[in-house]
Formats: C-alpha cells, sequence, structure tokens
C-alpha cells in the first residue's frame, strides 16, 4: 500500500497542486510577517501599529472563516475530518492567546515585544505545520471543483477590511506562477484594483513597519 503524500507549504509551493496554491499563499504570508515582526522588534516603532491590526485582523479572520465556514462544510463532505476539525480549533485558541501579547506588548510601545515576538512566530509555525498535515490530504480527497466551491465560501465570508488587504498582502514575494493562478480565480475588475489601488495602500502599510 503507498504510503500517503505529504503536503506542505513551508518550504514553497513546487509539490502542491496549483488549487492548494490560494490556501497556501496565506499560510506563506503569515509566515513571513511573523519573520518580519521578531526583525523588527527588538527597535520596535509605532508607525508599525497599523500594520501589526491589519496582519491580527487577517489572521483572525482566516482562522475563524476555518472554524465558521470551511470546517463544517469539510465535514459534510468528509466524516473523517471532524475529529480533526475540533484538534484544530484549539490550535486557533492558542495562536489567538500569542496574538494578544503581541498587542499588549505594542500598547506598551514595544515592551515585552521581543519575547511575544517569539512565542507568536513559534506557536504560528507549529499550528500551520499541523494544519496543513491534516488538511491538505482533506483537499485531495474532494478534488479541485469540490475544494474551490468551499473556498469561494470562505472568501466571500472576508468583512471588507480584510478583503481589501488580501490580495496584495497573498501576493507579496510569491511565485509569478502561483499568483497568475490564483489571479484566474479572481474576477477582473477585483483583480486590477488589488494590483493598483489597493497594492499601493499595502505598501504604504509596510513603510510604517520598515522606518
Amino acid at each position: 500500500m503507498p504510503a500517503p503524500k505529504s503536503f506542505s507549504s513551508e518550504h514553497g509551493l513546487e509539490t502542491l497542486p496549483p488549487y492548494f496554491h490560494g490556501f497556501a499563499l496565506m499560510h506563506i504570508a503569515m509566515r513571513r510577517d511573523a519573520a518580519r515582526l521578531r526583525t523588527a522588534a527588538p527597535q520596535w516603532n509605532t508607525a508599525g501599529t497599523p500594520w501589526w491590526q491589519r496582519l491580527r485582523e487577517t489572521i483572525e479572520w482566516h482562522h475563524t472563516s476555518e472554524d465558521d465556514v470551511l470546517w463544517p462544510g469539510l465535514r459534510r463532505k468528509d466524516p473523517d475530518f471532524d475529529a480533526q476539525a475540533r484538534e484544530l480549533h484549539e490550535d486557533h485558541e492558542e495562536l489567538d492567546a500569542a496574538m494578544d501579547a503581541v498587542s499588549t506588548a505594542i500598547a506598551r510601545r514595544g515592551d515585552g515585544l521581543v519575547r511575544a515576538s517569539h512565542t507568536f512566530e513559534s506557536v504560528l509555525r507549529d499550528h500551520l505545520r499541523d494544519e496543513e498535515r491534516i488538511i491538505f490530504p482533506v483537499f485531495e480527497r474532494l478534488g479541485e471543483h469540490a475544494y474551490l466551491a468551499e473556498e469561494r465560501k470562505v472568501v466571500a465570508s472576508a468583512p471588507m477590511r480584510v478583503m481589501t488587504h488580501l490580495q496584495p498582502w497573498m501576493f507579496d514575494g510569491a511565485p509569478r506562477r502561483s499568483v497568475a493562478h490564483v489571479s484566474a480565480t479572481i474576477p477582473p475588475p477585483v483583480r486590477l484594483i488589488g494590483a493598483t489601488l489597493l497594492a499601493r495602500r499595502y505598501e504604504r502599510t509596510l513603510k510604517g513597519l520598515t522606518k
């Protein structure tokens, strides 16, 4: 009997089916920004606070949409997923606590941020590794058509502040091939706004982090 496939975005997208890439790019963006926070933490500039707030909102939406939209949809189509979904929900609670600690440190003008940023990055990486180990095989069992139908429901659940941040945030530093594949699933007017107006707004937020 062949061994089950091991899927992960931790070292790139080459081993993942293209229809995984939208979901995987969000995980890659989270890891990238956890590293940015860790790098900025020792000399934190309060101009970076809006960047953190947007990142936290996006991560909170991501896992809330999983708990409320994606996991229930997958349960209906894959009964074996039920117990694993409960495990992932507990991970989300730990991640929320780590983000609370970062927000508290930032409110104190960076006091305690070095430790909080390291903890956040560690918790996030462990969570994403566990989530991908569980969820990517479920995506494969569902197949492209069934999975993308669920993904569209997830994206539609995003509040406006997240929706206007999502496209440039996901595509920041992403491989061209993956950007092209994911872009093909976005309506052309939305794709154009994301690549122009929203991209410029996103870049201004990044400048606040690096001042």
